[in-house]
């Protein structure tokens, strides 16, 4: 005991500047002005702390958000397809969906190149097979040339080899996408044949004459189009209406009747 009151004599300053911070410190609270400018700075703060904990917790869960809202995507398309009846002699209506979608993350992209190619996180084991189309909602991406276990090549729309069927929207005129090598943003309509006249902004979509893309997947819209004097076909450039420098998910195209359609060309003369 002894001791102890020693030790608070010795220190009694310190315990004396304790107690008077008390003392004001329940002043303040008690007067309603300053106890509301108390508490309402404190509230800013916790309020900045709790925020930049939101931030960062969301940053973090990002990745995972992003994934599900793809799977999501992939059901409804998927769903969507399922509902659309297919065209049939018979009284009633198939449905039975001509494709299905398998949702991908795009692990590798290049665009500066003259032959642009992708990789994507996902495989034969998850069910993806060479000559599928890759699709985002906003345009067509390319088509798979090689599959390994858990991932798989794509040549891009980027490539000066891909050559891609295409229609314009407004008349249903076919035409033939490539791309240049020159801008990434722009790729060229050729095979337009001379009577037609394309105003800047009619869209071009995929014909429905292959058995990797269904009809209707936007490519672009025009931006200018090259009338060329003795030529049998003219040619445009089209905007892409995706920027291919910021592809992130995508989906792979499964064309459930493809081997019936193959088997049905391999039987012509």
């Amino acid at each position: 005991m002894r001791y102890l009151f020693a030790y608070i004599l010795k220190h009694y300053f310190v315990f004396l500047f304790i107690l008077l911070e008390v003392f004001s410190f329940s002043l303040v609270v008690q007067n309603n002005y300053q106890r509301a400018t108390f508490l309402n700075s404190t509230y800013a703060f916790t309020g900045k702390i709790f925020a930049a904990y939101s931030n960062i917790t969301d940053y973090f869960s990002l990745k995972k958000a992003n994934e599900e809202l793809l799977e999501e995507n992939v059901g409804l398309r998927n769903r969507l397809e399922s509902t659309l009846p297919l065209p049939d002699t018979n009284p009633f209506y198939s449905y039975d969906s001509t494709y299905r979608y398998i949702g991908a993350k795009v692990i590798k992209n290049t665009i500066s190149r003259q032959k642009n190619y992708l990789m994507l996180d996902k495989g034969w084991k998850q069910g993806i097979q060479k000559d599928m189309g890759v699709t985002t909602a906003r345009g067509i991406v390319g088509t798979v040339i090689g599959v390994s276990e858990n991932y798989s090549m794509v040549m891009s729309i980027l490539n000066i080899d891909n050559r891609i069927n295409a229609r314009i929207k407004k008349n249903n005129h076919l035409g033939n996408m490539e791309w240049d090598g020159k801008n990434y943003r722009f790729g060229l309509l050729t095979d337009i044949p001379v009577h037609l006249k394309l105003n800047n902004g009619d869209t071009i979509i995929t014909s429905g004459n292959s058995q990797i893309f269904p009809e209707g997947i936007p490519f672009g819209k025009v931006d200018e189009y090259y009338e060329i004097k003795n030529e049998k076909f003219n040619t445009a450039r089209i905007e892409y209406f995706e920027d291919y420098n910021q592809l992130y998910y995508v989906y792979v195209i499964i064309n459930l009747n493809i081997e019936e359609q193959k088997e049905l060309e391999s039987s012509l003369p």
